[in-house]
């Protein structure tokens, strides 16, 4: 039996030396696959993208125009109003009174007046006939012109005791918001060299929003075919989009209504101001808003979805598939956000094989297996 063992053994010797005697080759894997798409090419609106401020259309500061102690204080802080609604009232029964006092002596002087007038006429009609003397006449006309005199300064007296009475009730100006009252109830007001503030009115429908525009953007705006002058009707015809901080997109529609005649000189821009309606009220003063506003038209831009493109310390990127099916990293300039579509003003052609999804698996300079898609379709998944 032992020898029959003997040659199995040197068989599997011989095998062992010849495995040895193989070598191992390196087997790379398969390029990996991403997904590429051509740029799509349409027509686009050029926009103007900065950073504005709300501004209330009007803010008045309500201040007591009459001394006196306040009577009442008939509205709730912070409560919107209508044009002509009472506000405050101060002493309403002093000034109600001179104002009587103002009308009887104006009533007295008139009456004098009547009298003078007929005492003139009958001189007049005697001194044609001679039958008084000349000084009488004169004395006369005297009397009917002091007459005459005393009345229109009464007159004058009555529409300030009238204008006294309208000051100690103090209204709204306008429609607006009422901030808190700054007195209180009984409070001595509106005795010293500086008038005391009652509370402020804020108009905030419609209301304005404040931007700056660059040098470089003024120069661009005219460049798109604008006249470099425009006047109060063409500005009502650009309009002005306008998103809060919250918002998606720019869902406040307005219109330009003033740009400044220069340029501020300390900062290099240009004041813009737009005009909104504001009857939900959700524009408040004074808070920072994105501006959008429409500059030129721009026919067979370039577009890829917004998520293909990387940035870096030399700014943003795109990777595309060129020869050979290598990745290589072009260094893009952007322009507009198109429904989740971003423009690219340079260094990207429309032939050009952009990477859309797979963009961790896509390495400059290593090939990969390019599967064509739509770019709408690839920015739609990756939204």
């Amino acid at each position: 039996m032992s020898e029959m063992r003997i040659p199995v053994t040197c068989v599997a010797i011989a095998l062992a030396v010849a495995a040895c005697g193989q070598q191992n080759h390196y087997a790379p894997p398969p390029p990996p696959k991403v997904a590429v798409a051509y740029p799509i090419q349409r027509s686009i609106n050029r926009y103007l993208e900065v950073t504005g401020t709300t501004v209330a259309i009007n803010t008045t500061d309500l201040v007591a125009r009459v001394p006196g102690y306040l009577h009442s204080i008939d509205y709730a802080d912070g409560a919107f109003v209508k044009a002509g609604t009472l506000l405050f009232t101060i002493e309403p029964e002093l000034y109600e009174v001179k104002l009587k006092q103002a009308r009887d002596a104006a009533f007295g002087a008139q009456a004098s007046l009547k009298n003078a007038q007929t005492t003139y006429h009958r001189y007049v009609e005697l001194d044609k006939v001679n039958a008084i003397a000349k000084t009488m006449l004169d004395q006369a006309l005297a009397n009917r012109d002091n007459a005459q005199s005393t009345l229109l300064q009464d007159q004058v007296n009555v529409r300030l005791a009238e204008l006294n009475v309208e000051y100690a009730h103090v209204r709204a100006p306008y429609d607006g918001v009422v901030t808190a009252r700054q007195v209180s109830l009984g409070e001595y007001v509106g005795g010293g060299a500086t008038p005391t503030e009652l509370a402020t009115v804020v108009q905030t429908n419609p209301i304005y929003v404040n931007f700056n525009i660059s040098e470089l953007d003024v120069l661009r705006f005219k460049a798109s075919g604008k006249t470099s002058r425009l006047t109060l009707a063409d500005l009502s015809k650009i309009p002005v989009e306008v998103g809060l901080q919250t918002e998606r997109g720019y869902p406040h529609v307005g219109v330009a209504d003033y740009a400044a005649p220069t340029f501020t000189s300390s900062t290099g821009t240009l004041v813009g101001r737009g005009i909104l309606a504001n009857n939900d009220g959700l524009l408040l003063p004074g808070a920072f808003v994105r501006v959008r506003v429409p500059v030129a038209q721009q026919p067979g831009a370039l577009l890829i979805p917004d998520a293909a493109l990387g940035s870096d310390q030399g700014g943003r990127y795109a990777l595309v598939v060129g020869e050979n099916n290598v990745v290589e990293e072009r260094t893009v300039q952007i322009g507009e956000l198109v429904d989740g579509l971003r423009a690219i003003d340079s260094g990207l052609a429309p032939s050009d094989r952009v990477v859309v999804s797979g963009l961790m698996k896509a390495v400059p300079g290593e090939r990969v297996e390019p599967e064509m898609q739509v770019a709408a379709a690839a920015e739609s998944r990756a939204r």
